[in-house]
């Protein structure tokens, strides 16, 4: 075959005009903003004092992450088991707290500015509605509610009570998908059709199986409370340790992962929104241990201007956390806490394949034409294409103490929050669209008008 006039490749790197190829990647260390820091003691009219309503993985995570921040008191917690009771205290360094199995102990003190939520997903709207009626503003947990009509509820309750709320997807507080935003927003990516993100998982753990402690009775525990508004059972300590895996109480791996994804993509894209529409494929094939929802779910959502693929899988971690946003004119990835970004190649380039079925005349022709329609630039005018850029955060950064910062401090200014009542619901309610379309095996669709899901 004759050698090409002129290759793709050669065309790539003098139109864009690389003077170097294979250099090393720029590194950025963000640089964390410090809200929760303080250079001075807070005064005690400014110290916000909250409580905790479910002090288990979670609850204690956030306690701990509370720490760091200047100006914030925990004085009570609650939680229907009591050995949570201890491990609050010790997630706080040992402090001495009230500690109780009734949470509306917390709501009626009046030194309790805030509460956090903490609990399995079936008792968010209960503890968020009474809290807002208490005048408590609230950071509650991910996902924000347990069906659409709690989320509904959860939304009225806030705004009506006008109290300050915040739901706990910390990807909305992070430096990382907030640099992530300012890359979006700038339009480098130019036109994006596709977003896809995973969160992937490989250990028991992971899969919820978590271990049940030796003193779990129905002693220490309020099995009747904890089950609330849900069918009456016999106690049943794996469902009350493992109540991701159940519908009653949970929402499977789209109320656990899915809403993270969502959340950032909701972030980083400016989407304040439900899906259109979602259609869920997957399966339970290894955690056959009488979990209602699978190990491997699929979703894929349409939204206006692009469409989202997810996955979650509890049998293979080789991915792990992972974003792609893939533009016309860049690609920005995020893996576990590292965010690149890489130009795409000039999509406007002279024909290479399709030309070498014409005779050589013509293909000339074509090639003399496109050198004048595309003049190279002038001497000295050349650029230096652009290196994949690459982003981290600090050693030690905390997206978690970030958000809860946040919270505290709207909490303290009454500025509007990062991640409020209507943002959580709308990306609660494409978990629940990707759950109804895996279950009923159809699309699930959002109807606005109707403020519901149709399949």
């Amino acid at each position: 075959m004759e050698k090409k006039p002129l290759s793709r490749r050669n065309f790539i790197r003098i139109g864009a005009g690389a003077a170097a190829v294979g250099a090393a990647a720029k590194v950025t260390i963000l640089e964390p903003r410090t809200l929760w820091a303080s250079p001075r003691p807070v005064p005690p009219s400014d110290v916000v004092r909250f409580g905790i309503i479910g002090t288990g993985v979670e609850g204690c995570s956030l306690l701990s992450a509370a720490q760091p921040i200047a100006g914030v008191e925990c004085v009570a917690a609650a939680d229907l088991y009591d050995s949570r009771h201890i491990a609050a205290r010790e997630a706080l360094g040992g402090k001495e707290i009230e500690t109780t199995r009734e949470y509306r102990r917390i709501l009626d003190r009046k030194d309790v500015d805030a509460v956090i939520v903490a609990t399995p997903d079936h008792w968010h709207r209960k503890l968020v509605v009474d809290a807002c009626a208490a005048g408590k503003d609230v950071y509650c947990e991910k996902p924000m509610s347990h069906s659409v009509a709690d989320g509904l509820a959860m939304v009225e309750a806030v705004q009506k009570n006008n109290r300050m709320c915040t739901i706990g997807s910390q990807r909305v507080s992070s430096i990382l998908y907030h640099k992530a935003k300012e890359i979006w927003d700038s339009g480098r990516l130019g036109m994006v059709d596709t977003i896809e993100a995973a969160w992937d998982r490989n250990t028991d753990s992971g899969a919820w199986v978590y271990p049940i402690p030796p003193d779990a009775n129905e002693q220490t525990i309020d099995w009747k409370t904890w089950l609330g508004d849900k069918p009456q059972r016999p106690f049943d300590a794996v469902r009350f340790f493992r109540w991701r895996c159940y519908k009653d109480f949970g929402a499977g791996l789209a109320g656990d992962l899915f809403v993270h994804l969502l959340s950032g993509i909701h972030h980083v894209t400016g989407t304040n929104r439900p899906p259109d529409r979602a259609q869920s494929s997957g399966g339970l094939y290894h955690y056959k241990d009488g979990r209602e929802f699978p190990d491997l779910l699929w979703t894929i959502y349409d939204y206006p201007h692009f469409q989202v693929v997810l996955r979650c899988n509890h049998n293979n971690n080789a991915v792990g956390e992972f974003f792609g946003f893939y533009g016309k004119l860049g690609t920005m990835t995020i893996q576990g806490s590292t965010l690149r970004f890489r130009p795409q190649a000039p999509y406007q380039q002279p024909e290479d394949y399709s030309v070498f079925g014409w005779p050589k005349k013509l293909r000339d022709e074509y090639y003399a034409n496109w050198a004048k329609t595309h003049p190279q630039p002038e001497p000295g005018k050349w650029k230096v294409a652009p290196d994949e850029e690459v982003y981290v955060p600090p050693p030690g950064y905390s997206d978690m103490t970030e958000h809860l910062a946040n919270f505290f401090n709207s909490v303290r200014t009454r500025k509007p929050v990062i991640e409020n009542e209507v943002f959580g619901n709308n990306t609660s309610i494409g978990c629940h669209m990707s759950n109804e379309a895996y279950f009923s095996k159809k699309p699930a669709v959002w109807d606005a008008t109707a403020k519901a899901i149709k399949v």
